[in-house]
């Protein structure tokens, strides 16, 4: 399975994309898929994932949202725990709105290592945070 290309993968481990049911994904299934709202609307999709290191858990989605073409997208840190796979759609559903993604805490370049952001964050979004 080491040398399966991608796609090889995503169909063996029941990837994002496939409608076999797993408890495994590989990262790069999940990359690209689509994030909708709890009644179908398209909110953005999945840009790439933040893994806490020591942990290995997943604490982020990156997600971009909005735009038209690539052009003018905003980008965004969801917490994981805000996301649920739905095999219907083929993609993420989470509560969090469009709204809520444009008024989210403000972020800088090195995000991901601030502590205040995460705890804003989580607080936020109103999930318990990955660390605990």
């Amino acid at each position: 399975m080491q040398d399966a290309p991608f796609a090889d993968r995503a169909a063996a481990s029941g990837g994002a994309r496939d409608s076999t049911p797993s408890s495994m994904v590989s990262s790069a299934d999940v990359n690209g898929t689509e994030v909708y709202s709890p009644s179908g609307d398209h909110l953005g999709q999945i840009d790439h994932l933040m893994i806490d290191k020591v942990s290995g858990q997943i604490a982020y989605a990156v997600m971009t949202f909005g735009g038209f073409l690539g052009l003018g997208a905003g980008e965004h840190p969801v917490p994981w725990k805000k996301l649920t796979y739905d095999t219907n759609l083929g993609g993420f559903v989470t509560d969090i709105t469009q709204e809520q993604l444009t008024g989210a805490p403000s972020w800088s370049r090195t995000w991901f290592d601030d502590p205040d952001y995460h705890r804003r964050s989580y607080d936020y979004y109103g999930v318990p945070p990955y660390w605990l």
